[in-house]
């Protein structure tokens, strides 16, 4: 038997968190939560307590899809229910993994029957058992696109639709949508960051006492979950009871003129787009109001309803890290104050607490905000890298035996540079046809896209009909197998798949010249510039990516592959320059780094950008040592361009030999520039023959 439920009113703080979860139980139409945070904060755990604390629904008996006895859906496939037996239970917690297809998602429907026997066989996805109920999807910055897509348009519209080959079905399809992501692996685009109502951010608490209460909890819940339970039992059907009854208010809950104009201040106020922040503050503030017993929305509700709604919808370029100015929403809201003075509203006293310290939603300061400052870095990652020492360079020494620098090396660390400010960038492919998760850069076999072909379904499961091909596949056999009406007599070997073409992400790994002959302050931050600009290129064609940099003794990996381009931004912005040139250990530390992520993904190709000079020092043969490291690259398959940042009068053409080793391009940082007059669209082309699509 499974373990109870731990209790939502036993989590210690996280205020923000249970609050907006509440506020979705109040009223659904608020259109879901996402939570942000670092892992561990009790996320998946507050999740599934909120769902034990919804009421109980009635449910038509043998309906896969939920339907409420006195308004069951009129279109649902398992219909009609006019005179179906009941049966109450509690709410579901569905769970969307992050691998699911997209069949998993909405559902399939069998295609052979529908062609051979005209019947609309559908087997319900997770939508349609999330019905009534809680749909939660962890990690959901990791969901592909159109899975985030097709499961938002299902919580705005109520209802999911499946269509294949003209075959359609709908059913309903409403349930509180709750996300959680941890922004170290990568944001949400943000058209899909606008979908979810509301948005809160956690983190463990810094506070010693606060700690040592969450510790206790938990381990007196895993040694006897049942007594746990119990001893919270009180406390949760309290809460249970004031949700049920702040859903009944919920109707007569007064949205006056004052309010609205005050939620319309604030949100042209904070410049957001479109008017979903509009409409979902008002819903917000109108589920306060709810929750506190009262029948008009009051200005406190506005200034929290704010908090909630707005901050990932301020976000106005991509490396812009969600937030609101406490401070401006509290001067728009002044504004009103001498027009149409309110009464203070009664404090909200939350949920009971056994243990008097305030634990429940709504009793904590306003939410929204920032999450506390004196964690980990803005990128979530270690500040220790991973080094490779450079082969045949000596460590750096103080005074006596110390060697002497090369030309333009500078062997003192030089602070760091502010990067220029970015461009739209040429775009780069790797050449063939790719397997890899769905994106905007590079040729690929994809579930989405333009239909290039047919073939026999793989593994024996149908993902996209090809009709055309299977009409045709079928009908030299339909005298055989004896035809006598319209009907066409299909078999599943007669059954063809779409084979359909798109674009890949890739995993796009920079290694990056942070030696004293890139120290200048104007070319470094130039060439910042430029890697920044490709990184919100990565960003926008949806790839993974990786950062590796070299400079004095030998390179060190700064950032592991990652989706997280906001951990490159921050990451590129802090790196130092000086020293000698270990080019060498720079392509090495890079082969090292595509080697484990081969292993890991194999599916993603990569793509090896190389923003260097081409002036390797240090060592013997630091030249040679380069370029041999370069053919080991361009021998194992890897696409690559190299960015060339030499300046002066006098240029050596190192980095062209370079790209010329590593059979890829050669671009300087002027024709990076996609409106230079040079930078035509072109792919990656490398020489070796084995790459030939």
């Amino acid at each position: 038997m499974a373990p109870a439920t731990y209790p939502f009113t036993a989590i210690v703080g996280m205020d923000d968190m249970r609050l907006g979860l509440v506020l979705n139980a109040v009223s659904p139409s608020i259109g879901g939560v996402l939570v942000r945070g670092e892992k561990g904060a009790a996320k998946s755990t507050a999740v599934r307590g909120v769902a034990a604390l919804m009421p109980a629904i009635d449910v038509v008996s043998g309906c896969r899809f939920s339907c409420a006895p006195a308004a069951p859906d009129p279109e649902c496939p398992d219909g009609p229910h006019e005179s179906a037996a009941a049966h109450t239970r509690r709410a579901q917690v569905v769970e969307l993994p992050v691998g699911a297809s997209e069949d998993r998602l909405v559902g399939a429907l069998d295609i052979e029957r529908a062609l051979s026997e005209g019947v609309k066989a559908f087997e319900p996805g997770l939508l349609a058992a999330a019905h009534r109920g809680v749909l939660y999807v962890d990690e959901v910055n990791l969901l592909h696109d159109h899975l985030v897509d097709l499961l938002l348009d299902a919580a705005a519209m109520g209802a999911s639709y499946v269509e294949r080959e003209g075959v359609s079905v709908r059913h309903a399809s409403r349930f509180l949508l709750v996300g959680t992501m941890n922004p170290e692996e990568g944001e949400l685009r943000p058209q899909l960051l606008d979908r979810f109502g509301l948005t809160v951010e956690v983190a463990a608490s810094r506070e010693t006492e606060e700690r040592v209460e969450v510790v206790r909890r938990r381990l007196a819940y895993d040694e006897d979950p049942a007594a746990f339970t119990a001893k919270w039992a009180a406390e949760e059907e309290a809460l249970r009871e004031r949700i049920a009854a702040a859903r009944a208010l919920l109707p007569e809950v007064r949205l006056g003129d004052g309010a609205l104009r005050r939620i319309a201040a604030v949100c042209a106020g904070f410049e957001v787009d479109g008017m979903r922040a509009d409409i979902v503050t008002a819903r917000a503030a109108t589920a306060l109001a709810a929750w506190a017993g009262r029948t008009d929305v009051s200005t406190e509700d506005v200034r929290q309803a704010a908090l909630l709604s707005l901050p990932h919808r301020r976000r106005r370029a991509p490396f812009d890290a969600p937030g609101l100015d406490e401070d401006k929403l509290d001067e728009i809201l002044r504004q009103f104050e001498e027009d149409e003075p309110e009464p203070d509203p009664e404090p909200d006293p939350g949920p009971e607490d056994p243990d008097g310290e305030g634990d429940g939603p709504g009793s904590g300061p306003g939410g929204g905000g920032q999450p506390p400052q004196d964690g980990p870095g803005p990128d979530g990652t270690s500040d220790v890298p991973q080094q490779r020492q450079d082969s045949g360079s000596p460590a750096p020494q103080e005074n006596a035996g110390a060697p002497a620098s090369t030309p333009g090396d500078s062997p003192a660390e030089m602070p760091a540079v502010a990067a220029a400010e970015p461009f739209r960038t040429r775009r780069f492919d790797v050449p063939g046809l790719g397997e890899g998760a769905d994106g905007r850069r590079s040729r690929a076999l994809t579930a989405h896209g333009r239909t290039t072909g047919a073939r026999r379904p793989r593994g024996g499961t149908l993902s996209k009909l090809h009709l055309a091909a299977t009409v045709q596949a079928a009908a030299p056999h339909q005298r055989a197998r004896g035809r006598s009406g319209p009907g066409l007599v299909v078999r599943r070997d007669d059954l063809r798949e779409a084979v359909r073409e798109g674009r890949e992400g890739n995993l796009v790994l920079f290694v990056v010249d942070a030696s004293g002959s890139m120290a200048a302050r104007k070319r470094m931050s130039a060439v910042k510039g430029a890697v920044m600009s490709l990184l919100l290129d990565a960003y926008q064609r949806r790839d993974k990516i990786g950062m590796v940099t070299f400079r004095g003794s030998g390179a060190e990996v700064a950032l592991p592959p990652t989706s997280s381009v906001e951990a490159g931004a921050a990451r590129l912005e802090k790196l130092p320059t000086g020293g000698r040139t270990p080019l060498a250990a720079g392509l090495l530390q890079a082969h090292d780094v595509l080697r484990v992520e081969r292993m890991r993904d194999p599916s993603r190709r990569p793509l090896l950008v190389v923003v260097t000079d081409g002036r390797a020092t240090g060592g013997p043969e630091p030249l040679a040592r380069a370029s041999r490291a370069a053919r080991l690259l361009a021998g194992e398959g890897t696409a690559s361009v190299v960015v060339d940042c030499e300046a002066g009068p006098v240029r050596l053409g190192l980095a062209g030999e370079l790209g010329r080793a590593l059979g890829g391009p050669v671009v300087t940082l002027e024709e990076l520039r996609a409106d230079s007059v040079s930078a035509l669209v072109r792919t990656v082309r490398n020489t070796n023959t084995r790459r030939v699509a």
